[in-house]
């Protein structure tokens, strides 16, 4: 299981004072509110202070302390934005966070075994899991409904999926 996730990457400076324009890759930028510092990946992992949080056009603007002016702001741009697990939001009933899916294998209600989740295209309604087979053409895609997604279990690495009419058709 991942300990840190991903929540943002810094796209730019704002400004003189040393914000940072900040590209949220979290499903609730408002999450930033809630942190009081942040990790800063770049060849290496520093932990800064959060001084302040506005928004901006969908972006977050983020001033840390230490970071005082558009040059220091400037040698962070390109960095990736983490948080440890435990600063995560909490999950409801049936969710997960996505990275914790990847590797799961896949089975039917019957125990037939489908293949490894290997990827999660989110759409619009609802996401899409990627199942993969090596002795499969194509790769299986289940929607991430209830219907069709009936026990995730993390810790055993394991999803138990019951097949609509025509799914798995589509894949040979």
């Amino acid at each position: 299981m991942n300990t840190m996730f991903t929540v943002g990457k810094i796209v730019n400076t704002h400004g003189v004072k040393g914000e940072l324009k900040v590209m949220p890759t979290t499903d609730d930028p408002k999450r930033f509110e809630k942190l009081k510092s942040i990790f800063v990946e770049r060849k290496t992992m520093e932990s800064y202070e959060i001084q302040s949080i506005r928004y901006h056009k969908g972006f977050v603007l983020l001033k840390l302390k230490g970071i005082e002016d558009m040059n220091a702001a400037e040698l962070l741009k390109g960095s990736v934005l983490k948080i440890e697990r435990k600063d995560s939001l909490p999950l409801k009933k049936d969710e997960y966070y996505i990275c914790d899916l990847f590797g799961l294998k896949v089975f039917t209600e019957e125990e037939r075994y489908l293949g490894e989740l290997v990827d999660v295209i989110e759409t619009g309604s609802n996401d899409v899991y990627v199942v993969r087979k090596e002795d499969r053409e194509k790769d299986l895609l289940l929607p991430a409904i209830k219907q069709v997604i009936k026990q995730v279990d993390i810790e055993g690495q394991k999803m138990s999926v019951h097949l609509l009419e025509g799914l798995e058709e589509l894949c040979e």
